[in-house]
């Protein structure tokens, strides 16, 4: 499989349409395990990621999930194969900075990633669509468990898993739901949120992680303990407050039409009318844009079926993807021209919008 055939093969992600959910575009679960009597990534000589490089692909190569899985160093793919992988999730952006004995294993239906020698010798990960917090931790946990028959795991029956970073110590987890909040965003209730959540052991990032802005109003929550309690006791502690998160972007969409539809309606009908006509549109601009017609999904003006495109879109309309479909790097300027271009002719096909109150128009 190449990069090429991977964007080409249906994903979780952007094909995936019966999980898809109003609040939740997508579930991740990562792992960070290393091997016994190895020097982490950042002290080992070259020889020795060169071999854990190895060792780790023969094991993830013989897992069941992992059958015909992409498997590629990072130094064989171009940036702009390299910017692809970390716009569709399934990379690091520390990792798409590697150099040398550092790779990547995918799998067909890219909902699992293997990192080799990225912080840590790996980092495992599951992505689902939708809100699927305990069946992306049971699909992960198995591939973790084939793993840790093949591999010798640096295991401390005191820390649990030895981590590079001693903030991952213990079950090496990270859990996180990458959700829409633009409710909570127009109304200026964003900040408040992230408070809250950070006093309760969680943290909030943007779109593709730590120093990453919340473009689309998208945000990733995730746990931010990993000692000192069970998996299935982080599992249910972040479900807990994303459940919270969901019940306040809720009750913030009906207060905004409560107090002016007009307002929030007008948002969105230009969103739609930018779209289908505009010239020019920066990566920012049309995250923005996209989510003002997501949340018209979900407030009923414009059908449920076009939810699964503006999700992909979310995807498509990012720099390396459109630089792909040009088979080469473009300047921004002519990938603004491009985007506004792809995006006129996917919404040209896309119903106007139905504004209506309570059943009225």
């Amino acid at each position: 499989m190449t990069i090429a055939s991977l964007i080409a093969t249906p994903s979780e992600l952007t094909d995936a349409t019966s999980s898809k959910t109003a609040i939740v575009l997508m579930t991740r679960v990562r792992l960070a395990r290393n091997l016994s009597g190895k020097s982490f990534p950042g002290w080992a000589e070259k020889a020795e990621r060169a071999a854990v490089l190895g060792a780790c692909r023969e094991a993830v190569s013989a897992a069941p999930q992992m059958k015909r899985a992409l498997s590629v160093s990072i130094d064989e793919l171009t940036e702009l194969e390299r910017m692809i992988l970390v716009e569709r999730h399934l990379i690091s952006r520390e990792l798409s900075g590697s150099k040398g004995g550092a790779g990547v294993m995918i799998s067909k239906d890219q909902a699992f990633s293997v990192m080799i020698n990225e912080e840590d010798h790996l980092r495992i990960q599951v992505l689902r669509s939708g809100f699927q917090l305990k069946k992306a931790w049971n699909a992960i946990n198995d591939l973790d468990s084939d793993l840790e028959e093949r591999l010798d795991y640096a295991f401390s029956p005191t820390l649990g898993y030895l981590t590079a970073c001693p903030t991952n110590l213990g079950t090496g987890m990270r859990a996180s739901a990458m959700m829409h909040l633009p409710a909570l965003v127009i109304s200026n209730q964003m900040e408040k949120v992230v408070r809250a959540v950070n006093q309760l052991g969680m943290v909030v990032r943007g779109l593709f992680g730590e120093g990453s802005d919340a473009s689309g109003s998208i945000f990733q929550i995730s746990n931010q303990t990993t000692l000192g309690e069970s998996e299935e006791e982080i599992i249910k502690r972040l479900g807990s407050v994303l459940d919270s998160i969901i019940e306040h972007e809720v009750n913030a969409r009906a207060k905004l039409l409560e107090a002016d539809s007009n307002k929030l309606f007008d948002k969105i009908g230009r969103a739609y009318g930018i779209l289908q006509n505009s010239h020019l549109l920066s990566s920012s601009e049309a995250m923005n844009l996209l989510s003002l017609l997501r949340l018209g999904v979900d407030l009923h003006v414009f059908p449920d079926t076009a939810r699964s495109l503006i999700d992909r879109l979310l995807i498509e309309a990012q720099p390396g993807h459109l630089q792909h479909v040009q088979k080469g790097e473009i300047e921004p300027t002519q990938r603004d021209l491009l985007r506004a271009t792809r995006l006129r002719a996917e919404f040209a096909n896309v119903g106007g919008p139905t504004f209506t109150i309570n059943g009225q128009n």
